[in-house]
């Protein structure tokens, strides 16, 4: 993406993200991005009309990695980051929000919150689909977008393999809930998948569902693939299809996205699960 391409938005939430990785450096190893930002690291514009653009940022922590001090509530407040109500969800400037997340598995009894030793239940709370981030990633420098700030962070990135299983399932927890689903979920699997490398990724995949940790939610995104990915009318490709809507022909996005998840089923297929 070129600078005049970066919707502004995303260059807030690129400065926010930044503010907080300044604020928590102490707890860098501990920190993995996932979410639209990570997705965009990987794809760039994806040979895609829509721009890419996210409005927050989203973390992963990895509790036995995190240190003692700062706390993580007194380092994010020290830095003008503000709570919300519910566990994990930090304002910074502009009221852009930062969003802190622990792996359900390793969150500890509860129902919201990441109950984390010193650091409390109410610095991040729990999020299922997150456990194969904090196994599938690898170090990138992130920078600013915006003019004037050259502020660089090096953070661990989750990969297309993690950010694809949190996708599915973000997407597959919603259908229940049609309203709470959210197009541009189904437009960054979209993006992925045109441009990963299907036999690596189907390789990490085979690797993450045989994890003892990250297996069972992975197999899970998988059999909802196999389920709901490969249908014209199913929640991945029509929520693509709804994202690109007055920029791209829905039809050809459709026939996209089942083509691009049959070939990576397949790939998965070929590894001899």
């Amino acid at each position: 993406m070129t600078e005049r391409t970066i919707p502004y938005e995303y260059v807030v939430a690129r400065s926010v993200l930044l503010d907080a990785l300044i604020a928590l450096h102490a707890h860098l190893d501990a920190m993995v991005l996932v979410g639209a930002q990570a997705v965009y690291l990987h794809t760039g514009d994806a040979d895609l009309a829509t721009a890419p653009t996210t409005t927050d940022a989203d973390v992963a922590l990895a509790p036995d990695r995190l240190a003692d001090e700062p706390l993580l509530e007194v380092a994010l407040r020290r830095a003008g980051f503000v709570r919300e109500a519910h566990p994990g969800t930090w304002r910074g400037q502009g009221a852009v929000a930062i969003d802190l997340m622990v792996p359900e598995v390793l969150s500890g009894p509860g129902n919201r919150g990441a109950r984390l030793s010193v650091h409390g239940k109410w610095a991040a709370r729990r999020a299922r689909g997150l456990e194969p981030a904090l196994i599938d990633n690898e170090t990138r420098e992130i920078q600013s977008f915006a003019r004037g700030d050259d502020r660089r962070a090096h953070l661990r990135v989750a990969g297309p393999a993690a950010l694809l299983v949190a996708k599915i399932v973000k997407i597959e927890e919603r259908r229940a809930k049609p309203r709470r689903l959210k197009p541009k979920d189904g437009l960054d699997v979209l993006r992925l998948l045109r441009v990963i490398d299907m036999g690596e990724v189907a390789l990490r995949l085979q690797l993450l569902a045989a994890d003892e940790m990250a297996g069972e939610v992975t197999r899970s995104a998988l059999a909802a693939l196999r389920e709901h990915g490969t249908q014209a009318d199913g929640p991945v490709a029509t929520l693509a299809a709804s994202a690109v809507s007055g920029t791209e022909d829905p039809d050809i996005t459709i026939e996209s996205t089942v083509f691009l998840v049959e070939e990576l089923l397949q790939a998965c297929d070929d590894q001899r699960w």
